[in-house]
């Protein structure tokens, strides 16, 4: 596959073009980069003495909850982890929001953010429950802290990017990579705190944790936030053996990051993340303009221009 038909394709793909409804919602709200809270970022950021609280919540596609109820209840605890996380912040209560057409049927779903939440550490401390609704659907909201931020707003022409990612898992529905569920207790717990911990460390200007749209996705959401470029070097990506690399970049990891850093810092990012078993390389750069683009060694190709075709749509970026 040549790099414009990869570009193409993955332009193409619901999984990224979902994102495009945010700036429809915002719209609809009068939400902008500069309203509270500062929209765009993985959680709002509210300044408190000493540092911030953070605010986040996710709610779940229908056919997922259906496919996989387990499953959609771990991923309501865990990708609003993953957003604490990506702002310097550590996790300390969730409340879910549950509607099912009966008790038995919201059981799985119950048992998966159960189990999440004693495999990660972080309560659920209450929410809204249907027993009467007409599917099943799950939503969740959770409360961090953070001392220093990790920001989408800060990424500057000549950072390093670095694509933190656990391999060790398998895919478990769509295109959602799943590397948490045979872990020991204590490392879900102890990978998330690396972030946290690099952000008090100021060894990371700013990132995102790969979300729904996956690498490139992620990559245009950081890109246009901070009002920059990024170039991709697709030979520097490397998927878990047997995956290819269209799958990868546009896949939905349990734990993964991009990282905004400076070049000097890049390597030091990389080893404490080796550490823990984590794979973690430098898979591009940060460059002026507002180009995302996929290179390897023929040459490059353009993924998307924010500035002429806006993603998030949020009105500008922070200086």
């Amino acid at each position: 596959m040549t790099l414009s038909t990869l570009a193409e394709a993955l332009r193409a793909h619901p999984s990224i073009r979902s994102k495009l409804g945010i700036a429809r919602a915002t719209r609809a709200l009068g939400l902008s980069a500069s309203s509270d809270g500062r929209p765009g970022d993985d959680a709002a950021p509210l300044p408190r003495d000493g540092g911030y609280d953070l605010l986040a919540g996710e709610g779940f596609i229908p056919a997922f909850v259906a496919d996989d109820p387990w499953f959609a209840g771990w991923c309501a605890l865990m990708v609003n982890l993953s957003d604490i996380a990506a702002m310097g912040g550590r996790a300390v209560a969730l409340v879910d929001q549950i509607w099912a057409p009966d008790e038995a049927s919201a059981a799985p779903l119950l048992q998966g953010l159960r189990d999440a939440s004693t495999a990660y550490g972080v309560p659920v401390v209450g929410g809204h429950t249907n027993f009467a609704a007409p599917q099943l659907s799950i939503a969740a909201s959770v409360f961090g802290r953070a001392e220093r931020l990790i920001t989408s707003v800060d990424a500057m022409p000549g950072d390093v990017l670095v694509a933190a990612i656990d391999h060790r898992g398998a895919y478990r529905n769509f295109d959602n990579f799943f590397a948490a569920l045979e872990a020991p207790g204590p490392r879900p717990r102890g990978d998330l705190e690396l972030l946290p911990q690099l952000a008090e460390d100021g060894l990371v200007r700013a990132g995102k944790d790969i979300s729904q749209g996956g690498i490139v996705g992620t990559a245009l959401m950081l890109a246009e936030c901070s009002g920059v470029g990024i170039d991709l070097d697709t030979t520097a990506i490397t998927p878990p053996p047997g995956v290819p690399l269209d799958r990868w970049l546009r896949s939905f990891p349990s734990f993964g990051f991009l990282l905004s850093v400076a070049p000097g810092d890049a390597g030091a990012v990389c080893q404490r993340f080796a550490h823990r078993g984590i794979e973690a390389s430098a898979i591009g750069a940060v460059t002026p303009g507002s180009a995302v683009r996929l290179g390897d060694e023929s040459g490059s190709a353009l993924f998307w221009d924010h500035a002429t075709h806006p993603y998030l749509d949020l009105g500008g970026h922070h200086a």
